[in-house]
């Protein structure tokens, strides 16, 4: 069965509010529609997608769920992760302690500054960029955050996928052109402000 792509993020909106109970063995969807904001019939839809977690009218077991949502996620595992680019964003990326938590490791670090290669961030050695392939490749790498300058991004992402990387967070604010093969989430900062800005101006009218 094909999973609707806008369920995934849904489904990391109820792990979330798992993780914030606290001594609640049950919960129902109608406790977990009112804590993501999503309705009840809707969380049972996208929760049926993966399996049979609970009993009607019983509600689900919150350990049992929290502990399936998480495998679901891949996150019952640890991912080494490359990050691109030690700018502004790329630094307090870097800087995040959330991510281990998660079992996100930014194990490997590049930038194509010469004031920055060779230096400590964080602990972990800033790497020229040309030698993405030769230290990615042998490691098995698949998940990368691209945070460098737009004109820079799609030849960073090229490097990427002949590098071996199977999905991408790009945070430059361009659409990049790569194999149907390689998943790519775009996250245009600037855009998800001026979506917030378009409403502000709609309230004062």
């Amino acid at each position: 069965m094909k999973i609707p792509s806008p369920s995934i993020p849904r489904i990391s909106l109820y792990y979330r509010a798992l993780l914030s109970l606290k001594d609640k063995g049950i919960i129902s969807s109608q406790e977990l529609s009112e804590a993501t904001g999503c309705s009840a019939a809707q969380v049972r839809k996208d929760l049926t997608y993966f399996g049979q977690f609970g009993r009607p009218g019983s509600g689900y077991n919150v350990e049992i769920l929290k502990t399936e949502l998480k495998n679901i996620l891949g996150i019952g595992r640890d991912w080494d992760v490359a990050l691109i680019g030690v700018g502004n964003m790329g630094s307090a990326l870097l800087a995040y302690k959330g991510f281990r938590g998660q079992g996100f490791n930014i194990k490997y670090v590049f930038d194509n500054d010469k004031k920055k290669i060779g230096r400590l961030r964080q602990g972990i050695k800033v790497r020229s960029i040309q030698e993405l392939k030769k230290a990615i490749s042998p490691q098995r790498i698949n998940l990368a955050i691209v945070a460098v300058p737009q004109d820079a991004a799609q030849d960073v992402i090229d490097k990427l996928v002949l590098s071996g990387i199977k999905a991408i967070l790009n945070l430059a604010p361009i659409r990049p052109k790569t194999p149907k093969d390689i998943e790519v989430l775009n996250i245009d900062l600037s855009m998800e402000l001026e979506r917030l800005t378009y409403f502000l101006q709609r309230s004062r009218e």
